[in-house]
């Protein structure tokens, strides 16, 4: 289940028409009641680009 997202930040504008690609790496995974937690580091670059257009963080819930 998504349970949110943390520290989102767009340092670059996305053109119509872009081709874009996404990077997600697990940062941490805790247990929680019912469940455990996973910390997601998600970034999206644009082709050609010289910096990420979004950097976020999400927050997945994985519930028994």
């Amino acid at each position: 289940m998504n349970y949110g997202v943390n520290r989102v930040r767009f340092p670059a504008p996305v053109p119509a028409g872009s081709r874009v690609r996404a990077a997600f790496r697990i940062e941490e995974v805790e247990a929680v009641p019912g469940g455990a937690q996973a910390r997601i580091a998600v970034t999206v670059e644009r082709e050609g680009g010289d910096k990420p257009v979004c950097v976020a963080e999400l927050l997945l819930r994985y519930l028994r």
